[in-house]
């Protein structure tokens, strides 16, 4: 009957897609602090395909289009930032995200030798909140980002994977 979406790490043609799904589902999160100009909105198509060639990035695919992704990179602690995860509107609220961080925890933990995840989020971003919490995340502070957001901090342990997603 219908495709099964599949997690896959992204390629370099994955790129301009990456980009497009970015911008579009980040218009939500733009409009619920009235800044337009949040950093996965003026990210530079360049910009994501240094990323998808230097940091662990994975994409959810339907078919051939990619409707999910999300980026992680170790830090200077040993702790992986992972970020700019997304999930094309039309198929939110399906377990795609949780999947795609379950994806890249994975391999920033294996391939990596991250000891500790770390991610920011709005702190008006209730859903992306929930999603982060029930996969094992706990707020450790706040700060604000380069657009003036205020956000709110995430980690937890590597090693810790919530049983439900």
């Amino acid at each position: 009957m219908g495709m099964s979406v599949t997690i896959s790490v992204a390629t370099e043609q994955d790129a301009e897609q990456i980009f497009r799904l970015q911008y579009l589902c980040f218009q939500s999160e733009a409009a619920l602090y009235g800044n337009y100009r949040i950093d996965p909105l003026v990210q530079t198509l360049d910009s994501v395909r240094q990323e998808v060639a230097s940091d662990c990035v994975f994409v959810a695919r339907l078919g051939d289009e990619v409707v999910g992704s999300v980026r992680g990179k170790v830090t200077e602690d040993g702790a992986a930032a992972i970020g700019k995860l997304c999930v094309h509107p039309r198929l939110q609220g399906h377990g795609i995200g949780a999947r795609l961080l379950r994806a890249a925890e994975a391999a920033l933990e294996s391939e990596r030798g991250a000891t500790t995840f770390r991610l920011l989020t709005g702190h008006r971003s209730e859903g992306n909140l929930r999603l982060y919490r029930r996969v094992g995340y706990q707020t450790v502070g706040r700060t604000k980002g380069d657009d003036g957001v205020e956000l709110i901090v995430l980690e937890k342990q590597a090693g810790q994977y919530a049983q439900t997603a």
